[in-house]
Order: structure tokens, then sequence, then C-alpha cells
């Protein structure tokens, strides 16, 4: 096996909280050294919890592996540290309100000047140069303004008792990815032409980007009662007689989704049965046709079986499980997909592992979560700072250090 994918590549890390992060985890995952600049009020994912050895879960998820310098940039001393930094990096990665480095005298132009081979990308909810770029963005705050909370709110109706969002911070994490890809994007175009950029990622953009139905939400077209995008949002929970639940990928509601649902279920009635002639008229007798589905369901003793006459139609069955079900499943063995971190205190937590598997290269082991300012010295060190200094700062917390 030969080394992994980024081995070599130096990344300067102003991210904090969640969609940053979560982008230069992937980095390090694939063999980038991660520096990660946290200020002196730390990285406000270092509060969410829970708690392990003082260190918050969910800041261990997005940042274990990195290492970490903890400085104050109002001081002119903290700010030639992070010039000397950004001079050796390959990548640099934020995820500010827009403008908020540049102050500091780290904008991609300030940067650009000493470095103009760097790839710099910057994340936020609206972009650096439009009207909104001042606007304060959260992953639930985007989602609202993007259509995916509205898109919650009708898919769920009259069983919600009161609107809700989304459980998970899409917007965050997506942004997150497309960060990666921008990077990745960046780095070949600086291998082939020795040019570096700056890309400007949008959470607004990318919650667009990959909401499957917005195409035909925008076009608006009537579709006559068929649900859009292949109708998977509308997949049905079922229960079969073992108390196992399981969905279907697809509602019968969707006229090439009832075909095969009939062809499953093998009754071929059903296509002849005026209550269910169109998508308009199962959708008004959809009750009744989920009672279909049901019954046929609680035949079977197992989901083997199930699966087996399910997959002959050409349709997906899979079983509702929690995360800690799902982990404790074969699959998750043979994948390696919950791998053991370091917990700082002689135990280890379980977390996600990679969901990528590369036949020729070899991917570093899991990494531990730093404590902030951790590699303070290390990095230093390699910056050739006199010790004297060092000393210096730390004792006018310039730089600092706090498990």
């Amino acid at each position: 096996m030969s080394a992994a994918p980024l081995e070599g590549v130096r990344v300067v890390d102003f991210t904090r909280v969640l969609a940053g992060p979560h982008c230069t985890k992937a980095l390090r995952d694939l063999g980038a050294d991660v520096i990660k600049i946290e200020p002196p009020s730390g990285d406000l994912g270092r509060v969410g919890l829970p708690y392990v050895s003082g260190i918050g879960l969910y800041y261990v998820q997005q940042n274990a592996g990195k290492r970490n310098l903890s400085l104050d940039l109002n001081y002119p001393e903290a700010r030639e540290i992070v010039t000397r930094l950004c001079r050796e990096a390959d990548v640099i990665v934020e995820n500010f309100r827009p403008g908020t480095l540049a102050r500091f005298g780290f904008g991609y132009e300030h940067v650009k000047a000493f470095n103009p081979s760097v790839v710099y990308v910057s994340l936020s909810g609206y972009g650096q140069s439009t009207s909104w770029k001042n606007r304060p963005a959260f992953a639930p705050t985007v989602q609202a303004e993007t259509g995916l909370t509205a898109i919650v709110q009708e898919h769920f109706g009259e069983a919600l008792s009161e609107p809700r969002g989304d459980s998970c911070s899409h917007a965050d994490v997506y942004t997150g990815l497309q960060g990666v890809i921008a990077v990745l994007a960046a780095l070949q175009h600086r291998n082939r032409t020795g040019e570096g950029q700056h890309v400007d990622v949008s959470m607004a953009a990318t919650m667009l980007s990959v909401n499957e139905r917005a195409g035909a939400l925008l076009s608006e077209i009537d579709t006559y009662g068929e649900p859009i995008a292949l109708s998977a949002n509308e997949s049905h929970i079922y229960e079969m007689a073992d108390g196992t639940q399981l969905t279907i990928a697809g509602s019968p509601i969707y006229s090439p989704m009832f075909t095969r649902f009939c062809a499953m279920m093998r009754r071929s009635d059903l296509l002849t049965d005026p209550r269910y002639a169109t998508a308009k008229l199962r959708r008004e007798n959809l009750t009744s046709l989920l009672t279909e589905v049901r019954a046929w369901l609680a035949t079977f003793a197992n989901l083997e079986q199930l699966q087996a006459q399910v997959s002959e139609s050409g349709l997906a069955v899979g079983r509702v499980r929690t995360v800690n079900e799902f982990a404790r499943s074969d699959w998750i063995k043979e994948w390696n997909a919950v791998v053991e971190v370091d917990d700082r205190n002689g135990g280890s937590l379980r977390m996600p592992g990679n969901p990528w598997i590369f036949s020729s290269s070899e991917l570093p082991a899991p990494g531990a979560p730093a404590y902030q300012g951790e590699h303070n010295e290390e990095i230093l060190n390699e910056l050739r700072i006199p010790q004297e200094r060092v000393r210096d700062m730390q004792q006018k917390n310039i730089i600092l250090s706090r498990r």
C-alpha cells in the first residue's frame, strides 16, 4: 500500500463548530496534516454534550487527529506566527462570517500576496459577496431559507403536533463535504497550472444543489398527484408480525412504483382496481392501499424471507434500526465503519470511521482529540520560533493551552 492520498498536504484550519471542521476532518482522514487554529475562547463545538474526559464528543467527532495551535490573533506576535504557517500552507479553510479573517490580515487577498499558490476555501451561509453575506447562518436557519424545512412540513403534514425542522444539521455537513470537493478540485488545478485560487462555498447554494426535488419544484409542473423525485421521500414505514419495523424504498402512489408493488405482492388484481387507477386516486385511497401492503407483509415470518421477494421486483427493503443497533451488525465490522478513538483518559470512544476504502492508499489511523493548544510548542518549534519568545508569549497569554 502506498501513502495516504493527501500525505504531504499542509492545511491551516481556521474553522469552528461543524461545516468547516467536517471539511478539514475529511482532509485529515485522507492524510493531510491539519493544523487547527483555535482562539482563546475555544471552538464552540467543545461544549457539545456529552463530555468525556472534559472534551465534548461533538468536538471529538469533527476534530480528532488534527494538531491544535491556540493563540490570540489580536496580538501582532500571534499574527506573525499564523502568517508563517499560511506562508507554508497548501490549503487554508475558514468558515467565519465574510470579512472576519481579513480584519486580521488573513483574507484571501492578503495570503495570496505572499503565497500565490495557496488553495483558500471559504465556507459561509450565503457567500462572500452577496447582499446576504453578513446574515448569521446556522444549519436550521439555512435549511428553513432554502426550502428543506418546508419539505419536511409538507412530508409530515398533520402528523406533526407542531412545526419542526429536520433532525440533523444537513446544511453544515453537506457544505463541509462540498468544501472537500472544492479543495481537491483546486489542488488538481494547481497541479496542472501552478496557480492557487479562492473558492467560495455557500451553505444556501449547497442545500439547493443537494435537494433532489428542487428541479421539479422550481419548474412548477403539475404532476396530478404523482410524487416527485422517484417518490423516495414518500417511503412508508411498515411493521412485520414479529414487530420488525422496515421501509420499502418508494411509494405505491407513484405509478411506476405501484406496478412494482403489485408484482412484489403477486397482486395483479390491484392493477385494475378502480380505486387505484391513477396517482391521484391512490393518494385519496392510500389508507386502503397501505392496508393491502401490510396484510401481505404479515405473511412473512422474518425479514430474510421478505428480502428475497422484494428484491425480485427491483425494490429495496431496509430495517428501521437505531445507530447502536446498526453498529452491532456484521456490516459495521466488515467495513470498519466504527473506530476506537483515544479518550485521553486511558480509555476509548466509539466514533464513525471513514466512508472510503482505497485499493492502493493507506489511510492514517484514527487520531486523538487535541486539547486546546496541545501542539503549541511542537508547531512553534517547527517554525523555528526561539524558546524564549515562546515562553514570553505564554506568559502574556498570547498563546495558551487548556485541558
